[in-house]
């Protein structure tokens, strides 16, 4: 008879299920157990004997055999408990492996791969004493393979060839049992032999054809150099032809000639069909699309307004702001660089696209020797057409860019052969520093003399009164202000509170000082002129400072996790230098934050207690009083626990061990609530409902629950054709005593059936 497709598909869907219920329930084949067993002694012993010439402490692992073997007999005894209390101790147990584990890599005690083993060695030993199931046998098969994988990278000799052979032959029979237990097929009665079950004819061979074809294809396998990959977005090569020397910047939105973007986008020299309207010097309009701080010239004497557009998305570990150029020469109605030939080209390998920028490059700006740091990782994806000026967070240390060459200038900025058009996506990786207002106000004023000579450059015409006008303002200070950071504050915030940005300014005549007449004519300016009317009135001061252009940190958006930046983002700010810890800026622009976006140290259960402040101004103040107390000392308490956790190694493990004990806690109070709450209804009872259901609940911890779907005498009918249950009899006692009482209200001797449990508990 042909099966129909509707029995066909119940047989599968039966099958299904089976193979499922397989991996959870418990294994009981003493043969498999037993094989695992030697399988993963042989790993353990192959990582000893591979590591003898490495280690002196290697053989001390093969302790870890006959302790796994007492944890797979136990394993074994206890297989159908819930072992709940062994699992917690068995947690405890892994994380102090753990620790020795952190402490032996801190220490570089021995190679790193044995660490690694022996720390696995470790969690095996552990984990023998909880296998009640098949797939945790499958759980020791696969640390047995990783064992034998490491002894194999780090075996220098022949001696590890046994194992191997040893290994190979045990892992297919194991294999194979392992199978018939998922399909229900293995039955092996009292009796039933290795040689019956496996047929070692068929295991020889198998295990010669394995042997043959891994040696074949350890012989037909290349042998290349290790190396390490670091997978970042990033697009396909870009090759530009022609000569880069990296002293050309090219803005799309100033008229200046630019040979080099004419033989980019192919317009043959004809650069005005690319290049916007906007001047290199005087009077002018802005151009509608490019911010026209991106140039080797700054001409401050523009006017209008740009036009929104996204210009990039960037995917960063931190916020920031996305720094593009820096200028260091003040020239009245604007900036330049004063050093634009100090270029420095890096080429990157061909075979990667890891582009190294050293100290040595940066030897202007990389003066951070005493703060800390973070690396920050920014990937970044052109939506408009940029300048050839790669944004980056300061400061910057690897860059996978497109490009086989890229240049760095003597202010720090990136620079690319090409404009960036849409669809390039670049990774930067920056050691971004931490900005520490304790230690920068009382970082030195010991300048050396190449910073005075560059960045404390005023006009001598309009010095001494911005000086006098500078030193008249930070008189006004309710406090002595006497270290650069409290006076760099206070003048950026003097600048946002005293003066007005002017969207009507007039523009400058050429004998016009825009520092000057920002101060003591128009009060106020474009939102660009407060960075550079602080950056001036600091350096008349004798405190070093620079104009930085970029990008503000733009929208977050938390679905996609990008921050959408627009050309309307770019904007300019002050950064002051600070010996020992590099430079730091300051934004005097109303309307932004004082200090821009930085890394900071993570605040505990900041937004919990901004929530408590909401709360607190709804309350009486007598109780607010009290309650602030009451929260203030429990805020103290977790942050002090939080800082100890979080103090390196030890707070780590103390953590873990915390939770770990908080846990197993919580589990012990839930256990006793149970069983307080078992002992009182059973108490409500009558003494042979009493007994009848406490043994249900022993038997359902041995593995025999009672389904809801069962009768009484259902259950102990079914209990007496069990096999491995051979206590029928005080079942079957129990439980007609209990229909005589329940159904035929007939009077019981509860005394004697009280002495029949426990004898079906001490059996």
């Amino acid at each position: 008879m042909t099966p129909t497709p509707t029995s066909l598909r119940q047989t599968w869907q039966q099958r299904w299920r089976d193979r499922t219920t397989a991996s959870e329930t418990v294994e009981d084949s003493i043969l498999l157990r037993t094989l695992v067993q030697i399988l993963v002694s042989v790993g353990i012993a192959s990582v000893s004997v591979a590591a003898a010439g490495v280690t002196q402490a290697s053989y001390f692992n093969l302790v870890a055999i006959p302790l796994g073997a007492l944890g797979g007999y136990w394993s074994w005894k206890a297989r159908y408990r819930s072992n709940v209390t062994v699992k917690f101790l068995i947690a405890f147990g892994m994380l102090m492996a753990l620790g020795i584990f952190l402490a032996g890599l801190v220490g570089r005690e021995s190679d790193t791969r044995i660490q690694l083993a022996e720390l696995l060695i470790h969690l095996q030993v552990l984990h023998s004493f909880d296998m009640p199931r098949r797939k945790d046998l499958g759980y020791s098969i696969v640390i047995g393979l990783i064992l034998l994988g490491v002894a194999a990278t780090v075996s220098q000799s022949f001696t590890f060839a046994p194992l191997l052979i040893l290994f190979l032959a045990l892992i297919l029979p194991v294999l194979i049992l392992d199978y018939q237990s998922r399909l229900h097929l293995l039955a092996l009665p009292t009796g039933t032999n290795l040689r019956a079950t496996l047929k070692p004819k068929r295991l020889i061979w198998l295990t010669l054809l394995t042997l043959g074809l891994g040696l074949t294809i350890f012989a037909a396998l290349p042998r290349l150099p290790g190396y390490q990959i670091r997978n970042f977005p990033l697009s396909g090569t870009i090759d530009f032809q022609g000569e880069f020397s990296g002293d050309e910047i090219f803005n799309p939105g100033y008229s200046s000639g630019s040979q080099m973007a004419s033989e980019l986008d192919g317009t043959n020299g004809d650069s005005s069909q690319i290049q916007g309207n906007s001047p290199t010097d005087g009077p002018g309009e802005l151009d509608d699309t490019s911010y026209y701080g991106f140039s080797d010239r700054m001409n401050q004497n523009l006017r209008g307004t740009m036009t929104p557009q996204v210009v990039m998305r960037v995917r960063s570990q931190s916020p920031g702001f996305w720094r593009v150029l820096s200028f260091d020469y003040y020239t009245g109605q604007g900036w330049e660089l004063s050093r634009p030939d100090e270029i420095e080209l890096f080429q990157r390998s061909s075979v990667s696209f890891r582009t190294r920028l050293p100290a040595a490059a940066n030897q202007v700006v990389r003066y951070n020797t005493e703060g800390r740091e973070r690396e920050v990782v920014q990937s970044y994806t052109v939506v408009n057409n940029l300048p050839n000026l790669i944004p980056a967070l300061y400061q910057a240390e690897d860059l996978y860019f497109p490009t086989r060459e890229v240049a760095i200038d003597a202010e720090g900025a990136l620079r690319s052969p090409i404009p960036l058009s849409p669809g390039i996506t670049y990774t930067v990786v920056s050691d971004v520093p931490y900005r520490d207002r304790t230690q920068l106000r009382a970082a030195s004023r010991n300048y050396e003399d190449e910073i005075r000579q560059i960045y404390l450059q005023v006009p001598p015409e309009i010095r001494d009164r911005v000086r006098q006008h500078t030193e008249a303002l930070l008189a006004q200070s309710p406090n002595p202000l006497t270290d650069p950071y409290e006076q760099a504050l206070y003048l950026a915030q003097t600048l946002k509170q005293n003066y007005t940005i002017q969207t009507e300014l007039p523009f400058f005549a050429e004998d016009e000082d825009l520092v000057e007449t920002f101060l003591f004519t128009y009060e106020g300016g474009y939102p660009d002129h407060f960075s550079t009317v602080l950056t001036v009135m600091l350096r008349s001061i004798g405190i070093p400072a620079r104009l930085v252009t970029g990008f503000g940190t733009g929208n977050f958006n938390p679905f996609t996790g990008y921050y959408v930046v627009s050309n309307t983002d770019a904007y300019a700010m002050t950064e002051v230098f600070f010996p020992g810890y590099g430079w730091f800026g300051f934004d005097p622009i109303p309307g932004h934050e004082l200090i821009p976006p930085s890394i900071k140290d993570s605040q505990t259960f900041s937004v919990l207690r901004q929530f408590w402040n909401w709360v607190a101004g709804w309350l009486p103040s007598p109780v607010t009083g009290w309650l602030t107390g009451v929260v203030t000392w429990l805020f103290t308490l977790f942050s002090r626990l939080v800082r100890f956790f979080s103090e390196g190694l030890v707070g780590f493990l103390a953590a873990l061990l915390a939770l770990t004990g908080l846990f197993f806690l919580s589990w012990l109070l839930w256990k006793g609530w149970q069983s307080w709450r078992q002992h009182h209804r059973l108490r409500q009872l009558s003494p042979m409902e009493r007994l009848y259901q406490q043994m249900l609940t022993w038997l359902a911890t041995q593995g025999h629950p009672k389904r809801p779907s069962q009768t009484p005498l259902e259950y102990a009918q079914a209990l007496a054709q069990t096999p491995q249950f051979t206590q029928g009899e005080q079942v079957m006692t129990i439980v007609q005593a209990y229909l005589r009482w329940r159904y035929g209200h007939l009077p019981v001797d509860t005394q004697t059936l009280q002495q029949q449990l426990r004898t079906l508990k001490k059996s």
